[in-house]
């Protein structure tokens, strides 16, 4: 007997149904899905470029010119000469200080004129003679020191000058601990030295007569 097999209706169409609905659907999922992602991909573009937009850069220190030097009330050449010199630590000290400095003309402190504008004296803790500016400041004080920024670790400031007596402090206050106060007493010239050690023509005459 021969037995002829005939397709069950509705289940190959419903298979192939279902098969088509189903990839429609994956293709529909799949359509969502890279649209999601691309508006991902934007909205972290979009956050990339803005986060770069407002990162501060490196901060470039632009190094301006050096201020210029302001000029110093007291004139080298009102300097230069010979001094004698002391130093005190105490202020009750400063009236005998400058006696003794004074007394230091016999073996003067001597400031010489420099090549560039400048005097020749010593910085601290240095036994070598150097060209040193006097330079003035913004707040109206005098310095004598190295040329640069004023005022200077190694300056010395002018406290006082009337053209016979200065005074000078160390900016730096160890140092100005260790040397003091200084005074600067100007001594006469070798001129009116010696005529003062000289006697006078009466004197000379007085005394040759004896």
């Amino acid at each position: 007997m021969l037995l002829t097999l005939r397709p069950i209706e509705g289940v190959g169409v419903g298979r192939g149904c279902v098969s088509a609905g189903a990839a429609d659907r994956t293709r529909g999922k799949s359509s969502m899905l890279n649209r999601s992602f691309g508006w991902s991909l934007l909205a972290l573009s979009a956050l990339a470029v803005s986060g770069c937009s407002t990162t501060p850069g490196p901060q470039v220190s632009a190094s301006g010119p050096p201020e210029p030097e302001i000029p110093a009330r007291v004139r080298p050449t009102e300097i230069v000469g010979r001094w004698g010199y002391a130093a005190y630590h105490k202020p009750e000290d400063r009236t005998r200080t400058e006696a003794n400095a004074r007394g230091q003309c016999k073996q003067p402190y001597v400031i010489g004129q420099g090549t560039n504008g400048g005097v020749m004296m010593y910085l601290a803790d240095s036994s070598e003679l150097q060209e040193l500016r006097l330079k003035g400041s913004s707040a109206g004080r005098d310095y004598i020191g190295p040329a640069g920024r004023t005022p200077g670790p190694q300056d010395r400031e002018i406290v006082s000058f009337d053209g016979r007596v200065m005074v000078l402090n160390y900016v730096d206050a160890e140092v100005d601990g260790r040397y003091g106060t200084g005074i600067f007493v100007r001594c006469a010239p070798r001129a009116a030295q010696e005529n003062a050690a000289a006697p006078r023509p009466a004197q000379a005459n007085a005394a040759s007569s004896r």
